[in-house]
């Protein structure tokens, strides 16, 4: 009963300190955004400058396909079914348990 009075008094206070906080006016403000004198105008590029390295002779490029064989050995994978196989083979000679338990009562 006590703690179902001090909840209940909570409550009231924290509605009573929500009431006598500030409110926000109910004018309307507008917003004013400053003014950019500056517009865009047309004017020369800005020099060609190379993303990699210092020069432009540093970087190279060259087109065409290099063979696979090139990236490293392929891994082969073992089918679906070689690995549902060998799940079964584990699963048939893991250890069984002893004790098994019913469920008692209803």
């Amino acid at each position: 009963m006590k703690t179902i009075f001090v909840v209940i008094v909570i409550l009231f206070a924290a509605s009573c300190f929500g009431q006598t906080a500030t409110v926000l006016p109910s004018a309307p403000v507008v917003m004013e955004f400053p003014e950019h004198p500056q517009h865009a105008e047309v004017h020369a590029m800005a020099s060609e400058r190379p993303l990699v390295g210092g020069g432009s002779d540093t970087y190279t490029s060259v087109h065409g396909e290099r063979p696979l064989w090139e990236f490293g050995p392929v891994k082969e994978q073992p089918s679906l079914g070689d690995v549902a196989r060998a799940f079964r083979k584990e699963k048939l000679a893991a250890k069984k348990a002893e004790v098994v338990f019913e469920k008692q009562g209803s």
